[in-house]
């Protein structure tokens, strides 16, 4: 799948990208014009008028004030319709949508599942099942969210993917033994791709108990990004601090890595068990 590929007709996302090109065209500005008055490039507003870009609250409020009149709020608003949209929590939208998709590396540590770039349908179905408070549609609609996620791994040119697990994760029973084993031989499935690495982690390595992370490099000239776990709401941050502080701790955990082979192997030896 492409980055580029349209979303669907008719949903807040489609409207905003659409009534954003028409303006733009009506007032016969090329889109490096606009992406001038944006504060950003050319090619983000390719992306924003192609639908593949969440736009932010400073996009929305520059183009009501340059398309709109008489404080015109229509592309904030539509804003907040692209956000509110069921499938996800709106603080990880920006990260999904707009920094996995342009990747070109993506390290992965999870001490506690399969890192959700990897989960199958039903381990994923069975994780959001037994959220505190969450109804059956909010659950399948972040299953779905998860799912379309993935679509980054089979574009043509997808990120390097470098995946660390605790080696618990294995055994730890989500759903059921079928899950587990439809999990396990996805995940040894997708490690055989030339773009992604999966090493499992000695459970004795204490650096990786603060949680799970994700830092996401990016093209020249962008900041490195991470994304890290918490209970109640994952922080996703550029400061140069925070992102050299999980930096050190991937490598810190990577110390207890076990060699990619050697990983596999313990992965097919998980998968036998879960009969």
């Amino acid at each position: 799948m492409s980055e580029d590929v349209p979303p669907d007709p008719g949903t807040p996302r489609a409207r905003f990208a659409a009534e954003m090109r028409r303006l733009r065209e009506a007032a016969q500005l090329s889109q490096t014009s606009v992406a001038a008055r944006l504060g950003c490039t050319r090619a983000q507003v390719s992306r924003l008028e192609g639908g593949s870009r969440t736009p932010s609250k400073y996009d929305a409020e520059q183009l009501d004030r340059l398309f709109g009149s008489g404080g015109s709020t229509h592309f904030a608003d539509l804003r907040k319709h692209i956000i509110a949209r069921p499938g996800g929590p709106a603080w990880f939208i920006g990260w999904a949508e707009e920094i996995e998709p342009v990747a070109l590396v993506i390290r992965s540590w999870d001490p506690l599942l399969i890192p959700g770039l990897l989960q199958t349908e039903s381990y994923a179905r069975h994780i959001f099942a037994k959220e505190p408070r969450m109804t059956p549609e909010e659950a399948e609609g972040r299953v779905q969210a998860r799912v379309r996620r993935q679509w980054i791994l089979d574009k043509d040119d997808p990120p390097m993917l470098l995946v660390l697990i605790d080696a618990g994760v294995l055994r730890r029973r989500v759903g059921g033994a079928e899950v587990m084993r439809e999990q396990l031989d996805h995940l040894l499935k997708m490690a055989d791709r030339p773009t992604i690495s999966v090493q499992i982690v000695d459970p004795e390595c204490l650096p990786g108990l603060a949680g799970a992370f994700m830092i996401a490099e990016l093209p020249i000239g962008q900041a490195d990004t991470i994304h890290a776990d918490s209970p109640a709401q994952g922080h996703v941050t550029t400061d140069y601090d925070t992102v050299s502080s999980i930096r050190n701790r991937y490598e810190a955990i990577r110390l207890w890595t076990y060699p990619e082979h050697a990983s596999l192997k313990m992965i097919e030896e998980a998968r036998q068990g879960w009969t």
